[in-house]
């Protein structure tokens, strides 16, 4: 039996919750209509499924950060810190259209 491959993945992303940096370079990845957020050694900072979390831009920064809401804590997700190359911002719709995508089918 395949794995099934995660309908979102990205790494390098800082993940921050208020008032603090947790990581620098973590990962966020959206597999089997779960959202997990983790350190860059794998490590989960926080999980839930995708239908009970909220996601939407961040306000008051650029384009490539989005707010999220997970088991009630809030984080700040800034997308492309260690890939410069990348695009974040388009990294940073891929996510959003991914966590409201997986919500709506699970509705």
């Amino acid at each position: 039996m395949a794995m099934a491959e995660p309908e979102f993945r990205a790494t390098g992303v800082r993940i921050e919750r208020w008032p603090r940096s947790l990581t620098k370079a973590g990962q966020v990845l959206i597999k089997d209509g779960r959202l997990q957020l983790l350190t860059s050694y794998g490590r989960v900072i926080d999980s839930a499924p995708v239908r009970a979390v909220r996601a939407g831009r961040a306000r008051f920064t650029d384009e490539a950060s989005t707010a999220v809401k997970v088991n009630g804590k809030r984080y700040r997700l800034t997308m492309g810190q260690r890939d410069r190359g990348s695009d974040a911002e388009t990294l940073a719709g891929r996510f959003l259209k991914a966590v409201h995508g997986a919500g709506a089918a699970g509705d």
